[in-house]
């Protein structure tokens, strides 16, 4: 079924967003001082997104994030969401959990496809992060909310999504302070994993079971993002600018490399793992002959989608690789 906000809500909504750009006739020093701090936050601003332009008069404080990398960014920036969505396959729903200390209180406004919008609504936002590729439907019905700003995509353009995002809540300089750290630890990491390999950067590889064809993930996606970052090379089946390169059970030799990440997204009985994994061609693998097969989260490798996800990643590489987490 689809949700559609009720005219009365969008009035009431729009009604709440008039009275407070209009203020009140209280006392004129703290509306003097409240337009001073705005200004020094740089607002009122004009933020340009894949959608339009969002109007933000003063510096955000309830947001709103419908997907699970904005989730990551905002409370990477130190902002915890009035409103949130779980990862949309999240077996056992719920946020995640490499977040949860960040989350608290923080109410769930799913499903990812469907958000609740009389819920949003009822938050009282000042902005709503989220993509174009996950809501743009209902893009105008968020923008009647509160100001709404909608990346173009999800995954491979993460870090520019962080910087949009950021834009938008005036986190510019904290945001890029924490991409800048983050690069520089995976480079560290990578000279690490090379050293430890006599000058040679082993091949990673990435696999997925989800509920219909087992899938690989290329250059062109979250996960490959970073494994780039590491400077980990890649098997000639990913070493190509895709997202997800899907396969069935008796194709997994294209998984072959020195060190192979694995992830289930579903509940396993609904996948091809235990099929894929029983195979010859699956036991027959380099990394599963030399013990170099790592089970991580789902959550992070592939729905984390930020800076936050991705730290946890270094740490799931340089355990792989034999090597210290870089700090």
């Amino acid at each position: 079924m689809n949700r559609r906000l009720p005219v009365a809500v969008l009035a009431v909504a729009l009604t709440t967003t008039l009275l407070a750009a209009c203020g009140s006739s209280g006392d004129a020093k703290s509306g003097a001082s409240s337009t001073s701090a705005a200004a020094a936050a740089g607002f009122p601003r004009t933020v340009k997104h894949a959608a339009g332009t969002a109007e933000i008069k003063a510096q955000p404080k309830r947001v709103v994030v419908l997907d699970s990398g904005e989730l990551d960014d905002v409370t990477l920036l130190g902002i915890k969401p009035v409103g949130a969505v779980s990862p949309h396959m999240k077996t056992n729903g719920g946020f995640p959990a490499y977040l949860k200390d960040k989350v608290e209180g923080t109410k769930d406004v799913g499903p990812m496809n469907e958000p609740n919008l009389e819920l949003i609504a009822s938050l009282k936002p000042d902005l709503i992060l989220s993509s174009k590729v996950r809501h743009a439907k209902v893009y105008d019905q968020l923008n009647a909310i509160a100001p709404t700003v909608l990346a173009e995509t999800t995954g491979f353009p993460w870090k520019e999504n962080l910087a949009l995002y950021a834009q938008a809540l005036g986190k510019e300089d904290e945001a890029k302070k924490a991409l800048a750290d983050y690069e520089a630890r995976a480079g560290k990491l990578g000279e690490a994993i090379k050293a430890k390999n006599n000058g040679t950067m082993p091949t990673a590889s990435v696999v997925r079971f989800v509920a219909g064809p087992t899938r690989l993930y290329g250059k062109s996606s979250y996960s490959g993002v970073v494994l780039k970052d590491v400077g980990l090379a890649r098997p000639a089946s990913q070493d190509v600018d895709k997202n997800i390169i899907e396969i069935s059970a008796e194709q997994i030799g294209q998984a072959d490399a020195d060190l192979l990440f694995v992830t289930t997204a579903d509940d396993p009985t609904k996948t091809k793992e235990n099929e894929v994994q029983q195979t010859a061609v699956w036991q027959g693998l380099n990394a599963v002959k030399n013990a170099k097969v790592s089970t991580v989260p789902d959550e992070t490798w592939m729905s984390g989608i930020g800076v936050q996800a991705a730290d946890a990643m270094l740490g799931d590489i340089a355990k792989a690789a034999g090597v210290d987490a870089p700090k």
